[in-house]
């Protein structure tokens, strides 16, 4: 209803107003509420949590698969994560927490949850958004029976956290109180219908949806006296991340500063000054920043140079300042005219090491740094050198390539993951995931580098995946000092990795095309003659067979 005033106000209005006027007034209001009213979606709430669990002997670990598995069946979004590869800052992130933990020895924590279990003791961080339940394992036979888990649940408290539920602890028999006390705690969600407005993601120019990421880590993942640099970088935002494993994270490069700054004092044009580029005004400056190539240059535009500055110069690849200073440009409009010879600088594309299971708000990447020597000097790849200069805090937008043929199997199928170098990175990926789901299926993970003491990516890790059960087998390859390479592991391994085969296992290959994938699949071939009974011939028909139909996976580059 109206108030007197604006009822007036609006029945004088009216009678100024035509009969048309009113028509187009009314389809405008009707326009206006059609655009700004919620649609009721009649959604329910959604059970989100995250199951956190710290093992001995893996009990705490099987009856979180379990719950994870009952979760997804009454429709909850589940994470799973153990507390020996959790980060204790990411609790920050959290809202509904349960925590299965059992206790060792002495009433303490179990070695593969002790860091995050002093991190949390030690801890000034307060938790007031987070919810939490605790499920603590023991043996009454010993005197400091679940004292583990009863620490953590006083101790969230302490530091401002909700227990929604009070501490279930169980006895060695422990499988009927879990299940129920699990059961009780799905059944304590709210179920109430909410209102739901749709909401289309904003999307870039060619459909891409880029994030607004955040660096929080990056680190050097290679010991002092590595010959290389390669960089763990990890990247968060506000808003959940759209991906899965096998996915790539694609990034725009920006031409290196220095590089700028010295081609900038030689340029024979103010750098601000606009022109038109594809229909678009863009200062010299953006274009050379953001959009443009000036590296490596091809043989037709260095030509291109040569025909408009009027000198012969050899038919050779070159960087754009290194151009400029050996046959320098003295007029603006050859400058300008030159500069749409340019080509537009390509995304790159990193492959995501990280499970969206365990992290929904961050992703991460493993880049190595590209160096290599033009006429002695130190050079570096151009997106390579930007990304592992980042520091932390540093924005950087991103957008996900999906990569439809590097898709992992259901959980009950074993897999065999081969990885060298920063080939690693989409494996750690599908371990955080198979971590995370569970499931029956066999993991072999395959890895190979240049030296044990400076080159093992994600050691600890990988260590800690295959005391806990998730990696069933790990073979390395050092080829500097052993001269071993992944293929060669492969080839000792033959008859165990024809068993896996012959059984169903799916193969992934991740790393440079040439030679490694080649000289893997040459591997592959052999190890099916040698134990198949088949004829070469027919070995390399069967090994093109497990190709066609998506047993064999490959992303080389």
């Amino acid at each position: 209803m109206l108030s007197e005033g604006k009822l007036r106000t609006l029945n004088d209005f009216i009678e100024k107003t035509s009969k048309e006027e009113l028509i187009w007034i009314n389809g405008y209001i009707s326009g206006l509420i059609s655009t700004s009213m919620p649609k009721d979606s009649g959604a329910v709430i959604q059970k989100r949590f995250t199951i956190l669990y710290g093992t001995d002997t893996g009990n705490s670990k099987k009856l979180a698969m379990e719950f994870n598995a009952a979760g997804k069946k009454q429709g909850a979004k589940v994470k799973v994560a153990s507390m020996d590869t959790y980060k204790a800052e990411d609790l920050l992130q959290e809202k509904s927490l349960v925590i299965i933990l059992s206790t060792h020895g002495d009433g303490d924590p179990p070695p593969s949850a002790k860091k995050f279990f002093d991190h949390l003791m030690s801890a000034d961080q307060k938790y007031p958004d987070l919810e939490f339940a605790v499920l603590a394992l023991g043996d009454t036979s010993y005197p400091m029976y679940c004292k583990a888990g009863e620490d953590v649940h006083h101790r969230l408290i302490e530091l401002g956290a909700t227990a929604v539920f009070p501490i279930q602890k169980c006895d060695v028999d422990y499988q009927a109180d879990a299940a129920n006390w699990y059961d009780l705690y799905l059944k304590s969600f709210p179920t109430e219908p909410i209102k739901t407005v749709a909401v289309q993601a904003p999307k870039a120019s060619g459909g891409k949806k880029f994030y607004a990421g955040i660096i929080k880590t990056n680190i050097n993942l290679n010991a002092a006296g590595s010959n290389k640099r390669t960089h763990h970088i990890e990247i968060k935002t506000i808003e959940p991340i759209l991906y899965e494993p096998g996915d790539a994270l694609g990034v725009m490069p920006k031409n290196n500063e220095e590089t700028l700054e010295k081609l900038f004092a030689i340029l024979p044009v103010d750098p601000n000054l606009n022109i038109p580029y594809k229909g678009a005004g863009h200062t010299l400056m953006d274009l050379l920043t953001n959009k443009l190539n000036i590296c490596h240059l091809k043989e037709s535009q260095v030509q291109k140079y040569a025909d408009i500055v009027g000198q012969a110069i050899p038919k050779v690849r070159m960087d754009l300042l290194d151009l400029m200073r050996i046959y320098p440009m003295t007029r603006p409009a050859q400058f300008i005219e030159f500069v749409h010879s340019l080509t537009e600088m390509l995304p790159r594309l990193y492959s995501i090491c990280s499970s969206p299971q365990v992290r929904e708000y961050e992703i991460h990447i493993l880049v190595g740094k590209n160096t290599f020597t033009i006429e002695e000097e130190k050079r570096f790849g151009l997106a390579s050198d930007m990304l592992s200069s980042l520091e932390e805090g540093s924005a950087l937008d991103f957008y996900i390539h999906r990569n439809k043929s590097f898709r992992l199997p259901a959980p009950d199928t074993d897999i065999i993951l081969i990885g060298p170098g920063t080939g690693i990175a989409p494996m750690r990926s599908f371990i955080e995931e198979r971590d995370a789901a569970g499931g029956s299926g066999r993991n072999w993970l395959i890895f190979g580098e240049q030296h044990f003491t400076t080159d093992f990516f994600y050691q600890t890790e990988i260590q800690q995946y295959a005391s806990s059960g998730t990696l069933q087998q790990i073979d390395l390859a050092w080829d500097q000092k052993e001269k071993i390479y992944v293929q060669d592991k492969i080839k000792a391994k033959s008859k165990e990795l024809y068993d896996w085969i012959k059984n169903g296992a799916h193969i992934f290959v991740s790393g440079t095309r040439s030679p490694m994938s080649e000289d893997v699949e040459k591997a592959m071939i052999e190890v099916i003659y040698a134990h198949s009974g088949k004829s070469a011939p027919e070995s390399e028909a069967y090994w093109n067979d497990l190709k066609e139909s998506g047993i064999y996976k490959a992303d080389v580059y």
